[in-house]
């Protein structure tokens, strides 16, 4: 039974094939997605008009200039970002294409005459021929997410919602599962954080940095690993561009403020390129302090209870990033790479985490590429790869008795990760035509902890091949079966706790442990087009999954999460076997989305609690009363259930269209004697009205989720609740501003009017923690460089008539003998202060108990020089371009800390053993590499921002003197030599003087992150140190740049 998404709105997708003869296989068109999100405005369908799916292949339009006329239409559209890009070998003159929307024959731009007009290349499905997908558009990242974190986006989406302690730290949860069993991935590679150990942990995807989500199930999900079963969360966004926007420049500025935890959000996106090149810079940040609630949160409060303010004590968070990238450009194809930067600091809700204050301090620095090649081959139609390296660190910090942060809990995260695959030409079998896709897919991960963080050093590999074969067998029939074969190693320490889980022995055995599994997967997929523009459609699947090492070595506490956890070594190889029927319908007034699915689990991995309560060691257990105690386990299970999605346009009302719309979903999990798997989302059921024309969109939407009473032992039941939901949107599109073409959305969200009581039945600490109350969002998002209008605001379910677009014009040059695009540059001076903030901690060296502890501050200002080079891109009065610089600076600083002798060394009395610590920094050089985006003020004066990714060395030395347990003097010390790469923000401008030469003044603010030190203890002391250093600068810079000729303006 196909898999019809996440959401009652996804789609069964099957390429279109391009007519051939009767002797050679079609060739398929890039596949169809249905944006799935909460139900609102459709698109309005021609009388009559045939599905997608049933059409018959349809050759590409024929070319257009670019100076055309424009082509209205009153369908909705969803176009976030217009690109164009090279399609296969072609005579001079060279052309652009704009890769096809899903679902849409390739649109050619013909090059400027003299030349004969190109011919059209079908375009290699990137993302593979029947996918099932569900999708969330940008637009819906705006009305979707009030300040949060990236799961979320999928709270209210039909069979999807989200786990997490905190805003920030939610992930998505699918038809019930999540963790493992739900892998979440950017631009192909793996997001590499730890959100799958604890609910306290975030993804480090930020939702103003992307510009699609897709969620993919089925047969394609086996492309990219094994949790099939659960989804394959994709996220999208430009940092690595395939294409070249259409004018050379375009921009998307996204920001948003909310009510309900005084929060605001805002994002800038900038794309540019000509010829061969195309670039990539965003920048992104958010802030909230704790968000408001109905009521009192704890329903068993501590006692004495702590006061209620209105909010949710420990809920506010801060987030920022940026990334730069670039992809070059070729006859066939494109291959890029790109860098990001991501920091959160964010709060995690709970009686024992507010009364700590305690906070998780995330950064993530991710290097990724990809690429694409088409030869001109009869037998090879693609050759695609992607590859990524990431570092992942964050922080569990507390507010100490003693009144400094103590971080109590490290994890790292190092992950390489690579995929090559080929798709082969298609060539007709006796069963129809037949396009393959085999591939091979590698990664390797070191996690690393310290403190409580729940298990010991692990590494994982991974080695897997996989093949994805589609036959079309009429136009009206096509099935797809796809094949995964795995090798995981897993390496770790293994514990061997008691049968009962409660001491004796009060520590647990270990051993060193390395297990092997191989897990294979198969999924088969039928997609039938019927009469009245139905679809019907039908997967079966058998999906088996290796376990992770969090669930083979977990053996102790998680301090945010509050549990106690303990792996199974002796855990085997989940194995998954669905069948899913669904039927569709997207084309006229009624249209909806329905799937039924039934998942038979053998050894269903999944943690369920014992009843035991522990401390933070397990000699505690069964006499502790802060942490749950949970135990991984294996048991055979069953999950059935379904949704449904659908809107009926009713009537046409005050120029515009009046229509209703609904959802249900249902997800039902049992172990096979019938006792009920722990954390499963209940059953919803709402609806909405909607009113949308072509520039304004206004839905109102009610959501009830019923009591949540089929729960395991040891846990308590969750009470339903009414999520009442306002949404008002307006777009507007200027062609011919004098800024060029222009979109501009507004919008307010109105999020649980009713300011209900909503505690989430998936959520550890649920009776501790209350969503969100009665809330407001203002947004505005405005597009620069936008060919043609986004169509009508709002979503819909199924695929929309797009506007063929408008002609997209040059700006007349403001002078002819000067312009700023090209290549330039020059050299710069500056003055700066750097900044060292230190968080120190003085520790038993035995129990690792906080002794005491400091926050220190080094400054010192300075002077820089450097050298600079770039280039710009200009669109009227817009500039865009890339820099990259390198500056030598003396960056550095000293700092200092104590602890009294009779704090750390109190039996050494009367001797004054003091203990104190030495720090050093010191960063020489940095190189960065930025993207600048402005505005010409006048001709001869430009304004800008910038944006990117700054690398440095940061040398640190570290000296503690202390004392032995004789008295004696002892000195220990560390010195680091780390590489770091951050993020930069800033502004400036820029002057021209006389001929090619400028010049600048400007703003720089530099983050590299935090750099721990922890010096090794003296021998037979007791006492240890940590610290943890921030490193930042502001500078201010002068420059003169030198522009060569050679500009392109636009392509």
């Amino acid at each position: 039974m196909a898999l019809l998404g996440t959401s009652a709105l996804a789609v069964v997708c099957l390429s279109e094939s391009a007519a051939l003869p009767q002797t050679a296989a079609p060739a398929p068109t890039a596949p169809q997605v249905a944006p799935a999100a909460e139900p609102s405005a459709p698109a309005p369908p021609a009388a009559g008009q045939p599905s997608a799916e049933s059409a018959p292949p349809q050759t590409p339009p024929a070319p257009a200039t670019a100076a055309g006329p424009p082509t209205t239409s009153n369908a909705p559209a969803e176009i976030d970002m217009p690109q164009v890009t090279v399609e296969g070998r072609q005579p001079k003159p060279a052309r652009r294409t704009t890769r096809s929307e899903p679902g849409r024959a390739s649109r050619t731009v013909a090059a400027p005459p003299p030349g004969p007009p190109p011919a059209t290349t079908p375009t290699s499905p990137f993302n593979p021929p029947f996918a099932p997908l569900s999708t969330l558009g940008s637009n819906q990242v705006q009305t979707g997410s009030s300040n949060g974190g990236f799961g979320s986006l999928f709270t209210n989406m039909p069979g999807a919602t989200s786990a997490g302690l905190a805003t920030e730290s939610s992930r998505p949860v699918l038809r019930g599962l999540t963790d493992a069993k739900v892998r979440i991935q950017e631009n192909g590679v793996g997001a590499v954080d730890v959100s799958d150990i604890a609910q306290d942990h975030a993804v480090p995807i930020d939702p103003l940095a992307i510009q699609k989500v897709d969620v993919v199930r089925g047969p394609g999900a086996l492309r990219f690993g094994s949790q099939a079963v659960g989804g394959v969360v994709d996220v999208n966004n430009n940092r690595i561009p395939t294409a070249a926007p259409l004018g050379g420049v375009a921009a998307e500025l996204r920001s948003g403020v909310t009510s309900v935890n005084r929060g605001w959000e805002s994002g800038l996106l900038l794309d540019a390129g000509g010829r061969n090149a195309a670039v990539h810079a965003d920048i992104y940040g958010r802030s909230s302090g704790d968000y408001s609630i109905p009521s009192y949160p704890y329903l068993v409060p501590p006692n004495p209870a702590p006061a209620f303010n209105g909010k949710q004590p420990n809920s506010g968070s801060k987030s920022a990033g940026a990334a730069i990238g670039g992809s070059y450009l070729f006859d066939g194809g494109y291959a890029g790479i790109a860098v990001s930067r991501f920091t959160s600091d964010y709060y995690v809700p709970g009686i024992a985490t507010a009364d700590a204050r305690q906070h998780n301090d995330l950064e993530q620095t991710k290097l990724s590429s990809k690429g694409e090649y088409r030869p001109d081959a009869s037998a090879l139609a693609a050759v695609r790869y992607w590859t990524g390296y990431s570092e992942y660190r964050h922080d569990e910090t507390v507010l100490a008795t003693t009144g400094f942060q103590e971080i109590t809990a490290t994890f790292k995260n190092k992950q390489t990760e690579g995929k090559l695959e080929f798709e082969l030409a298609p060539f007709a079998t006796p069963l129809g035509a037949l396009t393959s896709i085999v591939g091979a897919q590698g990664a390797y991960q070191q996690l690393d902890t310290a403190g409580q963080a729940i298990l010991l050093p692990a590494q994982t590999r991974t080695a897997a091949a996989y093949f994805l074969n589609e036959v079309r067998h009429t136009d009206a029939l096509r099935t797809q079966l796809a094949g995964r074969i795995e090798g995981v190693d897993v390496a770790g320490t293994a514990f061997t706790f008691p049968p009962n889980f409660l001491p004796p022995p009060n520590e647990p055995g270990r051993a060193a442990a390395k297990l092997d599994f191989m897990p294979k997967s198969i999924s088969f997929g039928i997609i039938k087009d019927l009469p009245s523009s139905l679809v019907a459609s039908l997967t079966l699947q058998r999906i088996e999954r290796a376990p992770r090492a969090l669930e083979l070595f977990a053996q102790g506490p998680d301090g945010s999460e509050k549990t106690f956890k303990i792996g199974n070594p002796n855990l085997g190889i989940e194995t998954a076997q669905t069948a899913e029927i669904g039927l569709k319908r997207t084309d006229g007034d009624f249209r909806f989305a329905a799937n039924a699915y039934y998942t038979s689990y053998n050894k269903f991995i999944f943690s369920r609690a014992t009843g035991i309560f522990c401390q933070e060691t397990f000699a505690t257990c069964g006499t502790g009363t802060d942490y749950i105690q949970v135990n991984y386990d294996q048991r055979d299970a069953t999950f059935r259930g379904g949704e449904l999605a659908w809107q009926w346009d009713a009537a046409q009302l005050a120029n515009g269209t009046f229509g209703i719309d609904g959802q249900y979903d249902l997800v039902r999990a049992t172990f096979t004697d019938g006792s009920n798997v722990p954390r499963i989302p209940p059953m919803r059921l709402g609806g909405g009205v909607y009113w949308r024309n072509d520039n304004w969109f206004v839905r109102a939407g009610w959501l009830h989720a019923f009591a949540q009473n089929d729960i395991p032992q040891f846990d308590t039941t969750t009470p339903g609740y009414d999520l009442v939901k306002l949404q008002i949107e307006h777009r507007k599109f200027w062609k011919d501003s004098p800024w060029g073409a222009v979109e501009v959305v507004t919008g307010l969200v109105g999020d649980n009017l009713l300011n209900a009581n909503i505690r989430n039945s998936v959520q550890f600490h649920k009776d501790e923690i209350l969503q969100p109350g009665r809330g407001f969002k203002l947004f505005l998002n405005v597009k620069y460089g936008v060919d043609r209008p986004s169509g009508p605001p709002g979503t819909w379910i199924g695929t929309a008539n797009r506007p063929a677009g408008i002609g997209f014009y040059k700006s007349p040059a403001l002078d002819a003998g000067w312009n700023w695009a090209g290549i330039y540059a020059g050299g710069n001076v500056g003055y700066l202060r750097g900044e060292g903030v230190t968080n120190t901690a003085f520790n038993d060296a035995g129990t690792g108990l906080s002794l005491a502890g400091d926050r220190l501050s080094a400054t010192q200002d300075t002077a820089s020089f450097g050298l600079q080079s770039g280039y710009n891109w200009t669109s009227g009065r817009i500039l865009a371009g890339i820099e990259g610089d390198f500056e030598y600076r003396n960056q550095h600083g000293s700092s200092a800390a104590a602890c009294p002798g009779n704090v750390c060394n109190a039996a050494l009395a009367p001797l004054d053993a003091t203990v104190r610590a030495d720090l050093d920094y010191r960063l020489g050089w940095v190189a960065s590499v930025r993207g600048r985006v402005g505005t010409l003020v006048t001709p001869d004066l430009l304004a800008y921002a910038t944006a990117g990714v700054p690398f440095g060395r940061i040398t640190t030395s570290t000296s503690v003197a202390g004392f032995d347990n004789a008295g004696v003097a002892t000195t220990a010390s560390l010195d680091r030599h780390l590489y770091r790469v951050g993020w930069t923000v800033g502004a400036g401008v820029e002057r021209r003087l006389t001929g090619n030469w400028t010049a600048k003044l400007e703003y720089l603010h530099m983050d590299f992150g935090s750099v721990r030190s922890t010096p090794p203890v003296a021998a037979n002391t007791t006492v240890a140190f940590d610290a943890n250093t921030r490193v930042t600068s502001d500078a201010v810079r002068v420059g003169v740049n030198y522009k060569f000729s050679g500009a392109i303006v636009t392509d």
